[in-house]
């Protein structure tokens, strides 16, 4: 079946909405995106994006997905000043209270502001994607079936699929419970992360030894985070987080926290360096991820990525990438099916839940090294921590041990390489004198 006669609504046009847009263009005659926003027309913070004025990392797979629906869009960042860097080579990590060694990861990746990715994105519609921004949509049409969207206007817009992703406040429970439809419960990991950001202006000297600076903490005992991240118009983005509360609120705790930082380069740019803009703060009260995989039930014509889906903790980075790579599965898996059916929304769930379970297992693997987390843990988890505690120690020291875990953190590899016979007694091997030594 083909769907060239066919129309599909996309709801959001943040980077979610803006890769299902294009994945559906390719396949459907006519595409709607509707945007709530009024949509700037150069790479500027929008209300929308809340978090638009920290800093945003793709993941190598997630650079590829977009790649893969937008061909040539990191070269077109890179044109527009954003910064490539090899993650291994030129982001100098700081954990377990040392700095970690330079190491070629094979990985190329870019650095750029969020505002400038989703312009750069935005002019790389397909030209049959209709951008209707300062529009919202009020709930879903249909019966037995999703074939439509209600505007808050009252126009009702007919499509053979619709794809949310309106991010985290969804109303998806609410429009599937109006049509009859199961909405699973959301599971909840409770986090308290925040992280406060200014902007500065960048200079070659900066930062010696690489591009960019993570600063990690060691928890149990520590939670206090930092990122010093390059971006376009030769500025950096100096991040100051934090998890269960403890992040700066001001510009008096933003000081503060640069000045504990591990790494020189955050107190050392922020007091030597005319600031370009006010602090800005963002908090994440909670990871959340809705288990639709789970329901015995699915309306066809309806389906939902990004943020809608699971809203991952953001200093691990791994939301846009996986937004990417639903959008991804469901072009596939509309060639495949060449329906929009009921099966075909139960099979994408089924796939979108294989795509987050292994960044989902990352992330509460984290944020459940710290005791004041609460919410369901995944199995093994506290296992798993004790091994990835080995795996990161051994990748200081191990060149082999830390381009595979950067590759499996980078979704380019499956986690099960870890696990190898090879691989665990190179762990084993490395941090035989270490993995009991008291850390800072």
């Amino acid at each position: 079946m083909s769907f060239a006669e066919e129309h599909a609504v996309v709801i959001g046009a943040g980077v979610a909405g803006l890769a299902a847009a294009q994945a559906l263009a390719g396949r459907f005659g006519r595409v709607t995106l509707i945007e709530r926003d009024t949509l700037p027309g150069e790479p500027q913070t929008r209300r929308g994006v809340p978090q638009g004025s920290h800093g945003h990392v793709l993941l190598a797979a997630g650079q590829a997905a977009l790649t893969e629906l937008f061909p040539g869009f990191a070269d077109a960042l890179v044109a527009a000043g954003a910064v490539p860097f090899d993650p291994g080579l030129d982001l100098r990590m700081h954990r377990f209270g040392e700095l970690w060694p330079r190491v070629e990861s094979g990985l190329r990746l870019v650095s750029f502001s969020r505002p400038l990715l989703e312009q750069t994105l935005r002019d790389r519609l397909l030209p049959n994607v209709e951008v209707r921004d300062g529009v919202a949509v009020s709930g879903l049409t249909g019966s037995g079936r999703v074939d439509g969207v209600r505007l808050a206007t009252g126009e009702l817009l007919p499509a053979s699929l619709v794809a949310d992703c309106s991010g985290r406040g969804s109303r998806s429970d609410r429009w599937l419970g109006d049509l009859g439809f199961p909405s699973p419960e959301p599971a909840e990991v409770k986090v308290g992360v925040g992280y406060a950001t200014r902007v500065y202006p960048r200079k070659p000297d900066d930062v010696t030894d690489g591009e960019a600076v993570f600063a990690f903490p060691m928890p149990p005992h520590a939670n206090l985070t930092g990122l010093l991240l390059p971006i376009e118009g030769d500025r950096w983005l100096v991040m100051a987080g934090a998890w269960h509360g403890a992040y700066p609120r001001d510009e008096e705790g933003f000081a503060r926290h640069l000045a504990a930082m591990p790494h020189p380069a955050f107190a050392d740019l922020a007091s030597r360096a005319e600031p370009l803009s006010e602090v800005f703060v963002h908090a994440f009260p909670a990871s959340r991820r809705r288990y639709f995989e789970k329901l015995d039930r699915h309306p066809a014509g309806y389906v939902t990525l990004g943020e809608a889906l699971c809203s991952f903790n953001p200093i691990y980075g791994q939301g846009m990438t996986c937004a990417a790579l639903e959008a991804v599965e469901l072009g596939s898996l509309l060639d495949k099916h060449g329906a929009v059916s009921a099966r075909l929304a139960t099979e994408y769930y089924r796939r979108a839940a294989g795509i987050l379970a292994v960044p989902w297992r990352f992330a509460a693997g984290g944020d459940f090294a710290f005791p004041e987390t609460t919410g369901p843990k995944p199995p093994l988890i506290d296992l798993l921590n004790r091994y990835s505690k080995r795996m990161l120690l051994a990748a200081m020291r191990d060149a082999e041990v830390r381009v595979t875990f950067n590759r499996v953190q980078h979704l380019v590899l499956p986690p099960s390489v870890l696990f190898k016979p090879r691989m665990v007694w190179k762990v084993l091997r490395a941090t035989r004198r270490v993995a009991q030594r008291p850390q800072q």
